[in-house]
């Protein structure tokens, strides 16, 4: 595996039943996460998401890729560049 990076995970929840996937995937990759933080936007019936996560280029990737896949979910990640 490549060098871990600082990078943090941005996640729009527009379909909340998806909300046990996204845990369940954050979960899986818990050795890697920093820290988190949720708002229920409810006045735009959305919640967002900020994940603070150090890992390998590879994990975030694969970790960005499985929860923008899933329906309603829209997830982009910024990657520091030190």
């Amino acid at each position: 595996m490549s060098e871990n990076r600082l990078a943090v995970i941005s996640i729009i929840v527009e379909d909340r039943t998806q909300s046990s996937k996204i845990n369940a995937l954050l979960s899986e990759y818990g050795n890697f996460i920093i820290g988190r933080m949720g708002i229920p936007y409810k006045e735009k019936g959305v919640s967002v998401l900020c994940v603070a996560i150090d890992a390998p280029a590879e994990v975030l990737n694969t970790l960005t890729g499985k929860i923008g896949m899933l329906g309603g979910v829209t997830a982009k990640t910024l990657t520091s560049k030190k």
